[in-house]
């Protein structure tokens, strides 16, 4: 990476569960060492309600979230580019990291089945954190 900070964007359909529950794990375990962004193909009006209690039950407020359209914008400033698992296409640059997280859709689902779900990003945002910021990973 470059010496200036990384950007990492989380893509889902609705940016509503997934995308934002990886996006509040990434601010919440690196800080302002990696900056954040979450969009989507059609977005949702709010945030799910059970994301938002999952979040919660480790401490992580993602309240303060919307759901975005995704841009051609978003993605040119960004320097990897994580999607859901959701089959969302992303504008392709050149020179970006692409990656697809296969993940379940917590849409629909009680809080029971979505802790798996925050918990399975939660491990892959610490290896996206120690990747992107080695010498700073915890």
């Amino acid at each position: 990476m470059p010496d200036r900070k990384p950007s990492v964007l989380f893509v889902c359909v609705h940016n509503a569960g997934r995308s934002q529950m990886a996006a509040g794990w990434l601010a919440h375990l690196a800080g302002d060492r990696i900056e954040v962004r979450s969009a989507g193909s059609a977005p949702a009006e709010q945030i799910n309600p059970v994301a938002v209690e999952a979040m919660r039950e480790v401490g992580i407020d993602i309240t303060g979230g919307r759901p975005k359209t995704l841009t051609p914008e978003a993605v040119e400033a960004s320097d990897v580019v994580i999607t859901m698992g959701c089959g969302d296409t992303c504008p392709f640059f050149p020179g970006k990291r692409y990656e697809d997280w296969k993940l379940d859709d917590p849409a629909g689902q009680g809080i029971d089945a979505v802790r798996p779900i925050r918990d399975e990003i939660r491990t892959r945002i610490e290896k996206l954190i120690a990747e992107l910021d080695p010498a700073r990973a915890r």
